[in-house]
């Protein structure tokens, strides 16, 4: 399933923060926008969920203009998950993989088989079994934002975005969750759109890149194809050395700049 905007512009208080913008998240890909904090990341990704409304241009998911497709149809085909998403009071962590059932169910009707047969599936993609009657507050950083990508797994979407997914994990939960995601994609097919900060990871766990200045798309391509020291210098005004990874190929970004004590004369 592909997702693309056309000449997007997004205002906030009349001001443009996202000039013209047209980029795609190609099928059965993940895709990463990157860029510097301000640049349109987040902007962009929920302007693409149809939570923030272009003041101008088109969202396309399959061909089909966004902004006339109903509701409860985005979301059998399109999961997203914000920064930070705020957990209901007291919510296992099976009640609130229900919850991604919501689209697919009647007004008044309960869970079906089919309900229980897909929230179970997100369960065991993610690992969740042994936990599914702890109440979700309860849960470390890293189960708790797995919990989440497991309500997103349970709508059956074919298009999954997630803002920043790594943020405030440390190191082994961020690779659990980066790990978790490229499964899903590399079994399941997912198409995946997600802001990431990390530039190694972001090369890393995706196949393609898109970066972001100010609004605007300064290249996009294979990490190795964007990850240059002259786009990082472009963007981010950092000097790095870019080398391969010695196991994969994939860029590694190093900063010219570690902390060397300066000397003065």
């Amino acid at each position: 399933m592909i997702l693309n905007a056309h000449n997007l512009t997004i205002t906030f208080d009349k001001t443009p923060v996202i000039p013209n913008l047209s980029m795609t998240l190609q099928p059965g890909e993940v895709t990463a926008l990157i860029g510097p904090n301000g640049s349109g990341k987040s902007t962009v990704l929920r302007s693409l969920a149809r939570i923030v409304q272009p003041s101008q241009g088109t969202v396309y998911l399959n061909g089909r203009n966004i902004a006339q497709i109903p509701t409860r149809e985005i979301a059998r085909q399109l999961a997203m998950l914000p920064q930070s998403p705020e957990v209901p009071a007291s919510v296992t962590v099976w009640e609130l993989i229900g919850f991604g059932r919501h689209p697919h169910r009647t007004l008044l009707g309960g869970l079906s088989k089919k309900d229980m047969a897909a929230m179970r599936w997100a369960l065991d993609v993610t690992g969740l079994e042994p936990l599914a009657n702890r109440s979700v507050d309860t849960l470390s950083g890293g189960e708790r934002q797995r919990a989440w990508i497991a309500l997103a797994l349970a709508q059956q979407t074919q298009v999954l975005l997630l803002d920043e997914p790594t943020t405030f994990l440390d190191i082994r939960h961020q690779l659990e969750v980066l790990s978790l995601v490229r499964r899903l994609n590399y079994e399941h097919g997912i198409t995946v759109g997600w802001v990431l900060h990390d530039l190694n990871q972001a090369a890393a766990y995706s196949d393609r890149l898109i970066v972001l200045s100010a609004g605007r798309v300064v290249a996009t391509g294979s990490p190795t194809d964007v990850l240059t020291a002259s786009i990082i210098w472009e963007v981010f005004g950092v000097e790095m050395t870019v080398i391969p990874h010695p196991l994969t190929g994939t860029p590694i970004c190093l900063p010219c700049d570690l902390g060397r004590k300066h000397e003065t004369n």
